[in-house]
């Protein structure tokens, strides 16, 4: 009796699962439709913007350095001897000073200053900075309106340029103030440049200030024009315009 019922029961479970099969197949080969996208609802196309032309970054301005570099060159300028008196050069690591430093006094100019050498005199008291310029020369008449802040950067109290004079010495070009109300006795204050290098000196005996000026380069003075024959004798420069 049991394997009788086993027998029915076969063919009933085998058409129940070819109709779950004849279903699947229903289903697979009747899919749903997709419903096709109006032109109302496509998206909208953006119309690229052209991005906007770069300005070129402006190009900086040179700022004070204070790191000084040692520069050989600028040093083997300084004469270690004028009028009998030693003249010191200081080691570049020996001093606390930078261009930047000396740059306060002479404005735009000095914020080109690449390197300082310092120098002096014990006896008779002098002292010389020498500052190396990047990019273009400069003139002895370009530092004209500095004469005042560069007379304060070595103790000259006030801003006055009037007592500066431009003079020759040594058969350069130079601006000079002399001994005043303002300065000790004998003071003599030079600056000038030789395009690259910038000077500046400071000394009470002009003897040996116009020694060490005519060992150093500057930018060769204008000759004089002479009078011509039967004018007026023009009137005496002062003492400092003298070549030296």
């Amino acid at each position: 009796m049991t394997t009788s019922r086993l027998a029915l029961l076969r063919p009933a479970g085998a058409a129940g699962l070819a109709l779950v099969a004849a279903i699947a197949v229903s289903a697979c080969s009747n899919p749903q439709a997709t419903p096709e996208p109006t032109a109302s609802a496509a998206a909208p196309i953006a119309s690229e913007t052209p991005a906007p032309t770069p300005s070129p970054s402006p190009t900086p301005e040179p700022t004070p350095r204070y790191t000084n570099e040692p520069d050989p060159d600028l040093a083997a300028l300084i004469p270690t001897e004028a009028a009998g008196a030693v003249v010191a050069v200081a080691p570049f690591d020996e001093f606390a000073l930078t261009p930047g430093d000396v740059a306060v006094a002479f404005g735009e100019i000095g914020n080109r200053f690449s390197s300082l050498a310092l120098a002096y005199v014990e006896e008779p008291r002098m002292t010389l900075y020498a500052m190396r310029v990047d990019g273009p020369e400069v003139t002895t008449k370009d530092l004209r309106p500095h004469l005042a802040t560069a007379g304060r950067y070595v103790g000259i109290a006030g801003l006055d340029p009037k007592p500066w004079k431009s003079a020759a010495v040594a058969g350069k070009q130079v601006w000079v103030r002399l001994e005043d109300n303002a300065t000790a006795a004998g003071t003599h204050i030079y600056t000038w440049s030789s395009g690259d290098v910038v000077f500046l000196l400071i000394g009470v005996d002009d003897t040996v200030n116009r020694a060490v000026i005519q060992q150093l380069p500057g930018e060769r003075a204008p000759a004089r024009t002479p009078a011509p024959s039967g004018s007026p004798s023009p009137s005496p420069e002062p003492s400092a315009s003298a070549e030296g």
